[in-house]
């Protein structure tokens, strides 16, 4: 069990350093672009938001790509490098002074995400034992949703009044102490010995693969479409002042917490079932926050309906990823968080267009209802094609 939780503390620091930044955004704004900032604190915000954009990218970018490279490392050598990173890369964030070099290290220090996830969860797999590899990834993940809790709030506060710096120098801490945790706790784990650059890329000549990707990124998309959007819901939908913002987003967050570990336990009963039962229970969910998020009860019940059905869907993909990765299994695990900052990125831009089209903030929820359908839509694809290929075996 230490060295789950080991594993986890570098899920917490990459959930508060990743969803912080959406609370210090002007923050970042009035320090870093003081000029745009005394002109029009709307057009600062709008460029400073480039700082979460860039981090999405590096998660993108940096989760196949570290994970084909490094699949023959031993894993815990593996993890303690990429915490390390993580380290160096949000004390260059904390540190350098302009707009534009603090952006080029948000990018660099997003580039461990995807990989950190990935072989985090082959180890705890391994831990947990057969038949419990689901819930094993959950227990990584949870270190996420539990940091949209504890450190986002915490973090975001330290930020307000102290300096948005002195918060990263906080996350850079909490880095360095994942790295001396994993190196005391976690026990050696081989690499795959069989792997290659060549064996790691070839899942994506799967179509599979592909298939469960964008069920991720389709999927989470709506969740992104709400979250994004979730400040201006409770108060200009729901009427509440801006002091229950954080109430709502801890609320969200307990609720994804236990989405999370409930859908580890789903996963490990079977992907196929468990991700129709996710995505069921996420466009209801969207749909009880769109009919009745302009209340006070529906606004809650409603985010955290969604909050904890998305969270149940991720340990769910990501061991889906795993089932059909073949020999890819470091790239696969990996790639899952690609898929998700994928959906971030899709999610907030498309509930930005309906925003800006004057339908309301809670449009955004049947911008969910949408990209969930679509989710579902390639599930039953993919578990077409894969009767398919068994009946012609």
């Amino acid at each position: 069990m230490a060295a789950l939780l080991a594993l986890s503390l570098g899920g917490f620091g990459i959930g508060s350093t990743e969803f912080v930044a959406m609370g210090l955004l002007p923050d970042f704004a009035r320090d870093l672009l003081p000029a745009l900032y005394a002109v029009s604190s709307e057009q600062a915000n709008a460029r400073a938001g480039a700082l979460i954009t860039a981090y999405a990218l590096g998660v993108v970018v940096g989760a196949p790509t570290i994970a084909a490279f490094a699949a023959r490392m031993p894993r815990r050598t593996l993890l303690i490098a990429l915490a390390v990173a993580f380290t160096l890369g949000t004390v260059a964030s904390a540190l350098l002074p302009t707009f534009e070099t603090v952006l080029v290290a948000r990018f660099v220090a997003a580039l461990p995400h995807g990989a950190y996830f990935g072989v985090a969860a082959l180890v705890a797999a391994d831990l947990m034992g057969p038949g419990k590899r689901g819930q094993g990834v959950a227990l990584v993940l949870s270190g996420l949703t539990i940091a949209t809790v504890i450190g986002v709030p915490v973090l975001t506060a330290v930020g307000q009044t102290q300096g948005w710096r002195v918060a990263y120098l906080l996350v850079a801490a909490l880095f360095a102490a994942t790295a001396i945790a994993i190196r005391l706790l976690v026990p050696w784990q081989p690499g795959n010995p069989r792997s290659t650059i060549r064996s790691e890329l070839a899942a994506f000549a799967s179509l599979q693969v592909w298939i469960a990707l964008l069920v991720g990124a389709i999927g989470f998309g709506g969740f992104f479409a709400m979250y994004t959007y979730i400040a201006p819901m409770v108060t200009d939908e729901a009427g509440l002042p801006a002091s229950s913002v954080p109430i709502v987003l801890v609320t969200t967050g307990i609720a994804m917490t236990i989405g999370n570990l409930i859908g580890g336990r789903l996963a490990d009963r079977g992907t196929v079932r468990a991700i129709f039962l996710g995505f069921s229970g996420l466009i209801a969910s969207v749909v009880v926050l769109g009919l009745t998020g302009a209340t006070a009860v529906g606004l809650f019940v409603g985010t955290a309906l969604v909050g904890f059905m998305a969270a149940t869907l991720s340990p769910i993909i990501q061991t889906r990823l795993m089932d059909v990765a073949g020999e890819s299994q470091t790239l696969a695990a990996a790639l899952n968080h690609s898929a998700l900052n994928i959906g971030n990125a899709l999610g907030a831009a498309l509930g930005g267009v309906v925003v800006a089209a004057g339908w309301g903030y809670l449009a955004p929820a049947w911008v969910g209802l949408a990209l969930a359908v679509g989710g579902v839509l390639l599930a039953v694809l993919s578990v077409r094609l894969e009767r398919g290929a068994a009946q012609r075996g």
